[in-house]
């Protein structure tokens, strides 16, 4: 699959992106897990941009077009027995033609299924998150940190999720 982070930018912008050496902010935090994989319910998260078509609005692809610099900070809560054929994809930065095919691609939810049914793992949470994993540049992801994170994170908890599998993008 073909990624063109740049897609939309002029050339000149775009050079100046991927010639820019940035750090993280913050390090990458990780917590083992504390119970067997047979015994623990799995969350999925995805940066692909996935939706509800007709249900949920896309992510703001206008808006990044008009401001390339800037990302949709927003998530999409999709049910884990949503079918295929209503998962919408909203990403400037990737190549979505196989994402639409295939969600799975992204946000592996038959695959768990299945690993469920063969006592692989303890669950499934019946709800996945989709947030559009570009952020402008400089990426700004303090909405995520202060707002979006802690949400998804709350419903996670709600959800009995012990672990979390996130697919970036």
């Amino acid at each position: 699959m073909t990624v063109d982070s740049f897609k939309f930018l002029p050339r000149l912008i775009a050079f100046f992106y991927q010639t820019t050496d940035r750090q993280p902010e913050y390090p990458i935090p990780w917590t083992p897990l504390n119970k067997p994989l047979a015994e623990s319910k799995f969350g999925l998260v995805t940066s692909a941009g996935l939706y509800h078509q007709e249900v949920q609005q896309p992510f703001d692809l206008v808006r990044e077009q008009r401001q390339p610099s800037w990302g949709d900070p927003t998530y999409r809560v999709l049910p884990t027995d949503l079918p295929k054929d209503r998962i919408g994809v909203s990403h400037l930065h990737l190549n979505t033609r196989d994402i639409a095919a295939d969600p799975n691609i992204v946000l592996p939810i038959d695959r768990f299924q299945e690993l469920v049914k063969e006592g692989r793992i303890g669950g499934l949470a019946k709800r996945s998150f989709s947030f559009m994993g570009y952020q402008g540049y400089p990426p700004d992801a303090s909405p995520w940190k202060d707002v979006y994170g802690p949400e998804v994170s709350q419903m996670l908890l709600e959800d009995g999720v012990d672990c979390v599998l996130l697919t970036p993008a």
